[in-house]
């Protein structure tokens, strides 16, 4: 619930963020590697113009919104967010708000007033040395800015923010003998949120980014919290849905772009990923269908059949007709010892098929998803600007270079840039750099999963949060089926694919969806080769071409361990 700002600021606090040392940290695995946390800040430099700085405190803000484009509506709040003075021009000059970190999004059922339309609600960690009486206020003119209006009390609005914390201080602007409810709240501000531990809409989010802060009133975890309100339900009849909003392009810039922000795309569809029954066990969703078109003269698997284009837009048509949801459209083929393409020739091969398919005649074609595979920012933005809605990475930011250097760290750094300004969803891939060059699959320490969870785990953070990162509703997950793993390993990882997510401590991979692609690749082949030495079957040479029938049945198991994308 929003707070008006109050008269004068009558702040009591007795509390304060260095009661609570690590209460504000991130998700992270409990032996975390600081290699390329350690690259990345070689390549960072913080510079400070500020001259004497002014406190920086962490809090934390929900995000809602039911009317409208509820997406768009909210990351454009998050933009303005970033941007304080345009809003407020009596700020002093180092004013400063950062958003570090981003929940998943939610798709929730009203509360209080049920007869109104489902929200989309998230949540993010800001820093800011703006005061939290001052902050509310720039959260009442970003509501405005973006379309909110007087309405019922937890009516319909086109977007809402609350502060939800504030470093771990107890402020309460009422008097001290006005306390006992919460009927008079209006023209004050109590921090933290006095509802925040009835709902589940903010607590899911929050238990996203810092499961472990100590609520400084009731002293118990979010996470605690949380499962307090889950164990509370009776009834999964709307439960909470996580989301993932594809954006539109391309669109008319200008006509969206709002106080001197980055323009912010329309939303074009969303994808239910996950939803928890009151329990807080998974609960069956759809496993979505990526079809896969290379227009390239040499990929492993079709390599030269669909890169004219006129074989393309056949492929892409006949796609949509039997129920694909994506199409991965990629102009560099990742085979080992694959010719060089340059980022001009890679740009010439993708988009020309994704303007194509854009301007196709069949409606489902021309509005069909589309992602671009491609390791490159240059092609990245040109192909989303041309029409694509997701970036499809197989080296999750980092480029082709392994072991890791300062080069990834400044490709990363580029990947994400891009990500952010366009905000559109990112497929992050585990592999060892390019496939023709590295051959050592067995140095994982802990094993295959394990070394999974924390080699693209360590690149997640790095992408999702700190300043300038990827909204985590946009971030999917990809073990790299094939990719710089022996091939009996292949098979192990697909059955226990649903660990890789799994919500268990220290796994910095929690929550993510997730990507399998088996696709037609060689471990296929190699498989196909043995003889059964307790059947007829003799083995065979096969390629990738005759493998559909076996990546079908490696498929199988994707929706039991709850992928996302096959």
């Amino acid at each position: 619930m929003a707070l008006p700002l109050a008269e004068s600021a009558q702040a009591q606090i007795t509390r304060r963020r260095e009661a609570f040392p690590g209460a504000f940290s991130h998700r992270r695995p409990s032996t975390q590697p600081s290699g390329f946390a350690a690259l990345l800040s070689s390549v960072t430099e913080v510079v400070d113009s500020r001259g004497v700085a002014s406190p920086i405190h962490t809090a934390a803000v929900a995000l809602g919104s039911n009317l409208g484009d509820r997406f768009a509506n909210i990351e454009t709040a998050l933009r303005l967010l970033e941007v304080p003075k345009t809003l407020l021009e009596d700020l002093a000059e180092d004013a400063e708000v950062s958003v570090v970190n981003t929940s998943f999004m939610y798709e929730t059922a009203p509360m209080y007033v049920t007869d109104q339309p489902r929200f989309a609600n998230c949540a993010c960690i800001i820093e800011t040395n703006l005061a939290p009486v001052v902050l509310l206020r720039l959260l009442k003119k970003i509501e405005t800015a973006v379309g909110r209006v007087p309405t019922i009390r937890n009516g319909p609005r086109a977007v809402d923010l609350d502060i939800i914390i504030y470093a771990s201080r107890i402020i309460d602007t009422r008097p001290e003998d006005c306390r006992v409810n919460l009927d008079n709240l209006a023209g004050e501000l109590v921090i933290p949120h006095p509802r925040m531990s009835e709902r589940e809409f903010v607590l899911r989010p929050l238990n996203d980014m810092i499961p472990d802060f100590l609520h400084p009133v009731y002293q118990k975890t979010v996470h605690t919290l949380l499962n307090e309100v889950i164990s509370s339900q009776e009834t999964d009849e709307f439960p909470m849905l996580k989301v993932i909003p594809f954006p539109k392009y391309p669109f008319d810039e200008a006509a969206v772009t709002k106080n001197g922000i980055l323009s912010v795309p329309p939303t074009t569809k969303h994808w239910t990923v996950a939803s928890t029954g009151p329990s807080g066990n998974p609960r069956p969703h759809k496993t979505y269908i990526m079809a896969t078109l290379n227009v390239t003269p040499d990929s492993f698997s079709d390599g030269s059949l669909h890169n004219a284009l006129p074989a393309a837009i056949a492929y892409s048509a006949s796609s949509v007709a039997s129920g694909a949801d994506i199409i991965d459209i990629g102009g560099y083929s990742t085979r080992p010892g694959a010719d060089f393409v340059s980022a001009e020739e890679e740009i010439d091969r993708v988009v020309p098929a994704i303007k194509a398919i854009r301007s196709h005649d069949d409606e489902d074609v021309r509005n069909t998803l589309i992602s671009v595979d491609t390791f490159r920012w240059e092609v990245a933005e040109k192909a989303v600007r041309a029409g694509a809605n997701c970036i499809n990475d197989v080296h999750a930011f980092t480029g082709p270079e392994y072991p890791l250097v300062q080069e990834s760290a400044k490709h990363l750094l580029e990947m994400r840039k891009i990500a952010r300004e366009l905000g559109v969803p990112v497929v992050l891939m585990h592999s060892r750099g390019d496939a023709g060059s590295n051959k050592n699959y067995d140095d994982y320490p802990g094993g295959l999963v394990e070394g999974i969870k924390t080699e693209l785990g360590e690149k997640v953070d790095a992408i999702v949060t700190g300043r300038g990162g990827v909204r985590r509703w946009l971030v999917i997950v990809d073990p790299g089926i094939g990719f710089s793993k022996a091939v009996d390993a292949q098979f192990a990882l697909l059955r226990n694919a649903s660990s890789i997510t799994a919500d268990e401590p220290g796994n910095p991979l929690a929550g993510y969806p997730q990507l399998i692609g088996a696709s037609k690749k060689s471990f296929l082949g190699t498989l196909l080769e043995r003889p059964d030495p307790e059947g007829t079957y003799k083995g065979r040479k096969t390629s990738a071409q005759e493998r559909g029938w076996a990546y079908c049945s490696c498929s199988r198991p994707a929706p039991f361990n709850r992928a996302l994308v096959s």
